[in-house]
C-alpha cells in the first residue's frame, strides 16, 4: 500500500484527490495539509511514501516545504502539483529535492501513474516540459563552475551515468548504452547520489545540466 499526503489550499482540490487516489486499491491518502506548515505535524502521526505537494500556499510555500520534508530522515518522495504555463517555481523545487511535477487538471490515470512511480523511486520528468523548465533557468558561470566541480568527484563510468540521467534516461537505457546490467546502473546511481550529497535522481540531472553535458 502506497501511503500518501496531499497538501495544498484548496479544499476542493484535496477532496478530488482524495476520492481519485483511495479508489486505487494500491494507494491510500493517510492525511491531508492546507498549508506547507502543518507539513511536519502531518509526517510525524502518518508513515507517508509520497507527498503531493502545492506550490502556492500563503504561509509556507511548496518549495520551502519539500526541502523541510526531504531533509527528514528516511523522507518521503515529493510531487510537486502546479499550473505549469503560470508557475516559475517548479525547478527551485525539483532542486529542494521533488521527485517530479504534475499539471493539476493532469488526467486521473497520469496521477496515479505519478504517485506509483514515484513510490518505486521513479522520477516522473516528461523529457519535453523538463527541457522547457530547464531552458527557462538561466545557468551562470557561477552556476556552470560548481557543477563542473562536483561531478569531477566520479569516477569515468559514474560520469558517464550521471549524463546519461541528466538526458533522461532510464536504468535499462543506460545499461544498454554502456553495456552493463540494470543492477550495475542503479549501483553506480546509489554511488552517486552518496558522494555527490544528492536526493535523488532529478538532482543529478539537474546537475548535469547546470554542467552544461546534456
Amino acid at each position: 500500500m502506497i501511503r500518501v499526503l496531499i497538501v495544498d489550499d484548496d479544499a476542493v482540490v484535496r477532496t478530488g484527490l482524495t476520492m481519485m487516489l483511495d479508489g486505487f486499491e494500491d494507494i491510500s491518502v493517510v492525511a491531508e495539509a492546507a498549508d506547507g506548515v502543518d507539513v511536519p505535524r502531518a509526517l510525524d502521526a502518518h508513515p507517508v511514501d509520497v507527498v503531493l505537494m502545492d506550490i502556492r500556499m500563503p504561509k509556507v510555500n511548496g518549495i520551502v516545504a519539500t526541502h523541510h520534508v526531504r531533509a527528514r530522515p528516511n523522507p518521503p518522495e515529493v510531487i510537486v502539483l502546479t499550473t505549469f504555463d503560470t508557475d516559475d517555481n517548479v525547478l527551485r523545487a525539483l532542486r529542494a529535492g521533488a521527485s517530479g511535477f504534475l499539471l493539476k487538471d493532469a488526467l486521473p490515470s497520469a496521477i496515479i501513474n505519478a504517485v506509483v512511480r514515484v513510490a518505486a523511486g521513479e522520477p516522473i520528468l516528461s523529457p519535453h516540459i523538463t527541457r522547457r523548465l530547464m531552458d527557462r533557468a538561466a545557468t551562470s558561470a557561477e552556476t556552470y563552475t560548481k557543477a563542473r566541480t562536483t561531478l569531477a568527484n566520479l569516477s569515468p563510468r559514474e560520469h558517464e551515468v550521471a549524463v546519461a540521467v541528466g538526458q533522461g534516461k532510464t536504468n535499462a537505457e543506460i545499461g544498454a548504452e554502456l553495456n552493463v546490467s540494470i543492477p550495475t546502473v542503479k549501483a553506480h546511481v546509489t554511488r552517486i547520489l552518496t558522494k555527490l550529497d544528492l536526493g535523488n535522481r532529478t538532482q543529478i540531472a539537474l546537475l548535469a545540466h547546470d554542467a552544461g553535458l546534456c
